[in-house]
């Protein structure tokens, strides 16, 4: 295991920050789009949202594997408890996008859509068309998504709570520059 640093490097950041930036992009896009019903092919508004959530499963795959092999050090003034705490949160929210966008893979998958990567290459299908099994993990996105959301909350909470009420210097770890 590569030893920590002390600080987030520019590559770190831009994972962050892209990642973050997606995300907002994402959610939004998703619970603007109107329903789905069966039979139905996928617009361009789910094409665009499918496209997103591909681009973001590969950036945290990226960021998780730059994250294991270029690990920080948790700042030292935090007690034991905010640590622990931090790390669940970060680790947790990997884990829960990574499910989301692989949920999201699979619900696609089970209705048979064919969608262009950004107008790109084609995604391949993870299951047969009406997989039941495409069809459980798909059922899950929804859920996925709400607890990144409130993942996303806390970390955000977390980080404004570092800035106005600490006051120290952890907020500004990962910002930019």
């Amino acid at each position: 295991m590569p030893a920590a640093q002390a600080h987030y490097g520019t590559a770190a950041k831009m994972f962050h920050w892209l990642t973050a930036g997606l995300l907002a992009v994402q959610l939004p896009l998703g619970w603007l789009m109107p329903g789905i019903r069966r039979g139905m092919n996928p617009g361009a508004a789910m094409s665009l949202h499918i496209s997103i959530g591909a681009a973001i499963l590969l950036l945290v795959a990226v960021r998780l594997l730059w994250r294991l092999t270029h690990p920080v050090a948790p700042e030292r003034e935090l007690p034991p408890w905010q640590r622990i705490g931090a790390e669940l949160v970060h680790w947790l929210l990997y884990l829960a996008v990574l499910l989301t966008t692989i949920t999201g893979w699979f619900y696609a998958s089970a209705r048979g859509w064919s969608i262009a990567l950004f107008g790109l290459a084609r995604l391949p299908l993870l299951v047969e068309e009406g997989s039941p099994l495409g069809s459980t993990l798909g059922g899950f996105h929804a859920t996925l998504t709400w607890i990144v959301l409130g993942l996303i909350g806390i970390h955000v909470l977390a980080a404004l709570v570092h800035l106005l009420v600490y006051k120290d210097r952890i907020f500004y770890r990962m910002l930019p520059g």
